[in-house]
């Protein structure tokens, strides 16, 4: 059985749709990259995969276990990770004593690999930790169990871009291990660098699901190119899109052949030029008709059935 079944996955909030009718299967072994912006019902996905919101109709599972089977869901909850976006650490605990809270629930056999890897500092208190350092030690509570599914809310959120390289190449590593990785993101250049494959959400509904150089192909690319003189038809150009002119500068998303977009340039004084990965939310509004903004109305301790067993807001210092 697939690591994640989702079936016709709806969940509402009165008349809002977190999700909508979402059908996706993530196989044994991949990074998955669950795409979409802030919004469009991501974080809904992963809270009733965990148990921690009931779904009002659909199915999913999560290692073979029925997210609406407690008894069930504990058991595979043993072999999952997870790191939650608002993660909840009580501030007055230390890092170490966050570790040895969840050793005592799973296990922690990984746990000075990791910390060679990510090192937020043991010894202070969670309240003076910073963003970094509390993202490399709910990342270290992830993974220090060896589980065999692996769910992320923004993993890199805070990471500085060492220590987020660090982290793209132990997941891709932890991949070839067989561990099945699932995380949510809105930052396209990192869904690049790790995913597989990509399902991306908007509005609660999937609109897409396939492999990231599809996606790639899909989103273009965003050039920014300043010229001196008159810039008159520099956006004129076949597979230029969303055009922008701000004096000598012009911005645009490209979608055609890269020796059609310099040999067009190369008919003005280019005095700069950048080419680069556009923002997802770019990528939702030239091809699936929006960015999918609205607010998730999500609560966070309401409509659930399951307990949170491996949320991370049960933490004291005591």
């Amino acid at each position: 059985m697939a690591p994640i079944e989702v079936t016709d996955l709806t969940k509402a909030y009165g008349d809002v749709l977190g999700v909508d009718s979402l059908s996706v299967t993530v196989e044994e072994g991949e990074i998955f990259g669950f795409l979409g912006p802030n919004g469009a019902g991501k974080t809904t996905t992963i809270r009733v995969l965990l148990g921690l919101l009931a779904p009002t109709s659909g199915s999913a599972t999560v290692l073979g276990a029925d997210v609406t089977d407690e008894a069930a869901l504990i058991e595979a909850k043993r072999r999952i990770g997870y790191l939650p976006a608002d993660l909840g650490f009580d501030e007055e605990a230390t890092g170490e004593r966050v570790l040895k809270y969840f050793a005592s629930i799973r296990g922690d056999s990984r746990r000075e690999e990791l910390l060679e890897l990510f090192t937020p500092p043991l010894e202070r208190k969670i309240r003076e930790y910073s963003t970094g350092n509390l993202q490399m030690l709910g990342l270290i509570q992830a993974f220090m169990h060896d589980p065999d599914l692996v769910i992320m809310d923004e993993p890199t959120a805070g990471l500085d871009p060492l220590k987020q390289e660090g982290f793209n190449e132990f997941i891709r590593a932890e991949r070839d291990r067989g561990t099945t990785i699932f995380f949510s993101s809105h930052v396209l250049s990192e869904v690049r660098r790790v995913c597989d494959r990509v399902g991306i959400l908007r509005d609660g509904h999937l609109v897409a699901l396939e492999d990231v150089e599809t996606l790639l192909d899909r989103g273009g690319k965003r050039v920014r190119v300043q010229v001196a003189g008159d810039g008159t038809g520099l956006g004129e150009l076949e597979g230029a899109k969303t055009v922008q002119t701000m004096g000598e500068e012009h911005q645009f998303t490209y979608t055609g052949e890269y020796d059609a977009l310099l040999r067009h340039l190369a008919g003005y004084e280019v005095v700069d030029v950048e080419i680069s990965e556009p923002p997802l939310e770019d990528v939702f509004m030239h091809y699936y008709g929006g960015t999918g903004d609205e607010e998730e109305t999500v609560a966070a301790n309401t409509d659930t059935d399951a307990p949170p067993v491996n949320d991370t807001t049960e933490v004291t210092d005591a």
